[in-house]
């Protein structure tokens, strides 16, 4: 295992390691690939009823990767697969609601993806990662604003490396066809909230 995998790096390191990289050859730098760990990850989001309360809700299956370079975290690529059939709100009727075809419609769109297309450095621990994401067979770019918790090694799993990541990002719904009971702009009681709030706390493992 690469040194690089074996030290914990701080928000200083990963400024430091990105000037580093700027002056090394491509071939002395290395990318692992990284998946999730579904006990440690959260993919979820939140939407206004009818301006009462803001309802949140999670899905439950996931897959993806991430390509990372520590010492080049702008090169990094990340590819997202959401399995919408396991949306889950807490309550059993409104999730089988939210999967008919006035919503996810999952029958016909069983997954929703997302792609990077970009990764910009904005902080000393802070990246804006844009990408493709797909719901409903419909494609836009969406950006997340990422903070990168810690990468290193894991403390208790020998050869595996931990990159932890805190996200979010602001969607709206109808964007991807997804208009039904939408809310009128001004008025959150006619409707459910259009805008949506991504919000997404990821531990991804390499080794192991």
């Amino acid at each position: 295992m690469s040194l690089v995998r074996r030290r914990i790096l701080t928000p200083g390191a990963v400024a430091a390691g990105l000037a580093l990289a700027a002056a090394m050859p491509a071939s002395a730098q290395a990318a692992d690939t990284y998946v999730f760990d579904p006990s440690h990850t959260y993919i979820g989001f939140v939407v206004d009823h009818l301006g009462f309360s803001q309802v949140r809700g999670r899905f439950a299956s996931f897959d993806g990767t991430l390509v990372l370079d520590t010492e080049n975290l702008e090169a990094a690529e990340l590819s997202v697969t959401i399995d919408t059939a396991s949306v889950d709100t807490g309550w059993a009727e409104r999730d089988d609601h939210l999967r008919d075809d006035d919503f996810f419609d999952v029958e016909a769109h069983p997954a929703a993806t997302f792609v990077s297309t970009a990764v910009t450095q904005t902080g000393e621990n802070t990246l804006a990662v844009t990408g493709d994401f797909t719901l409903l067979g419909v494609t836009q770019p969406i950006t997340l604003d990422v903070t990168v918790n810690r990468i290193g090694e894991h403390p208790f799993q020998d050869d595996v490396t931990v990159a932890g990541f805190s996200a979010v990002s602001t969607i709206r719904r109808s964007d991807f066809g997804m208009d039904a009971f939408v809310a009128a702009a001004d008025d959150p009681s006619t409707g459910v909230g259009d805008e949506i709030s991504l919000v997404i706390e990821a531990e991804m493992t390499t080794g192991g």
